[in-house]
């Protein structure tokens, strides 16, 4: 799930049906997928809404 995820997140143009294949091989579901291609493209989407707005991280958040 990691290996998708990381995939999805740096290189979105090389996904392919073995990288789902490969998730089902590990015992994930149609709908667990989808969950997981979901959330991760959600946070890509919000990240990159806030950088393209600027916005910066609250003054408590510590940079680790």
């Amino acid at each position: 799930m990691l290996e998708y995820a990381t995939k999805l997140t740096l290189n979105p143009g090389d996904m392919n049906r073995d990288d789902v294949a490969a998730l089902r091989d590990a015992g994930f579901d149609d709908r667990d997928i989808l969950d997981i291609c979901e959330v991760v493209a959600y946070y890509a989407y919000v990240n990159r809404i806030a950088d393209g707005l600027g916005v910066t991280v609250e003054e408590w958040f510590v940079d680790e």
